[in-house]
């Protein structure tokens, strides 16, 4: 019986979809349909119900999976122990990552992983929202701490600490005024960012034990970093993000950073993945990689 198969079907009853399961494995769905068609001609039985909106395995479908699922993780785990024993891993390696990191903090990091690890195929997700990145299909995942899962291992990904800042163009502070409180915020022009879930981001202050939340009345409204940036070196209004995505305009002048007495440091992001016993190479790779860097 074919290995490939019974992997194909895995896949496909795990993520309830051959759409799903095709794009984790990185191939054809119509492949995935043949090699399940084909495994349950071999076993006369029926593996999954198919419905125009779903698939679910069937009970026989549903034990088998259970049995299945352990066993091809001790054969990934042999082969990812095998592969660890050469000098350069190979594979790939997925990591769903905010789109923050990946616009700023993931760029230093990626050319001199590649380049140590040239048998390396890396793949990265950027997006706001929330998954459950191993359901997914996912090796990794980059989140903030208030997002960690407790039953995960984490490393540093990044700077220690980060921080929000607020900051709009000389001419818009001449034009409209510099805020000395959060509570000014409501009288300004101010550029909000709407996640990928539709919530829209609140403004968070802190300044010793006092703590502000704002929900600024937005003249523009964006889901882009680079839009919402652009706007507000245009004058639009006044913009809250990283520090570290604003740090090349708040240097040259074309921005100004204000509240910065309200501006509180937080932990910076870090990678989490699963308790394995046998880590996937390219994975473990990457762990020793950022713990180099990182100490």
């Amino acid at each position: 019986m074919n290995l490939d198969d019974l992997a194909a079907f895995a896949a496909v009853a795990e993520a309830r979809s051959f759409r799903g399961a095709a794009y984790v494995r990185g191939v054809a769905a119509s492949s995935l349909s043949d090699a399940v068609r084909r495994l349950e001609r071999e076993l006369d039985v029926r593996l999954l119900h198919r419905t125009t909106r779903s698939v679910t395995p069937t009970a026989a479908g549903q034990r088998l999976l259970e049995r299945l699922t352990p066993a091809l993780r001790e054969v990934r785990g042999a082969l990812d122990a095998i592969n660890a024993e050469g000098e350069s891993p190979v594979g790939s390696l997925r990591l769903n990552v905010p789109t923050i990191v990946a616009r700023v903090l993931l760029p230093p990091l990626i050319g001199p992983f590649l380049a140590r690890h040239p048998g390396i195929r890396l793949e990265v997700v950027a997006e706001d929202r929330l998954i459950d990145v191993l359901a997914a299909g996912f090796d990794a995942g980059v989140r903030y701490d208030e997002h960690l899962e407790a039953d995960m291992i984490s490393v540093r990904l990044g700077p220690v600490t980060q921080r929000f800042a607020v900051a709009g163009t000389p001419a818009y502070l001449e034009r409209h005024g510099v805020p000395a409180h959060p509570a000014d915020l409501v009288r300004h022009s101010c550029i909000g960012h709407r996640f990928a879930s539709g919530l829209v981001a609140q403004w968070s202050f802190e300044r010793g034990s006092e703590v502000i939340n704002v929900a600024p009345g937005s003249r523009l409204l964006a889901s882009t970093l680079d839009l919402e940036l652009q706007a507000a070196l245009d004058g639009v209004g006044l913009i809250y993000s990283f520090a570290d995505y604003l740090a090349e305009p708040l240097a040259d002048g074309r921005l100004v950073e204000v509240l910065t007495d309200w501006s509180t440091a937080f932990p910076g992001p870090r990678l989490y993945y699963a308790d394995r016993r046998q880590l996937p190479a390219p994975l473990r790779a990457f762990v020793a990689f950022l713990r180099e860097r990182h100490g």
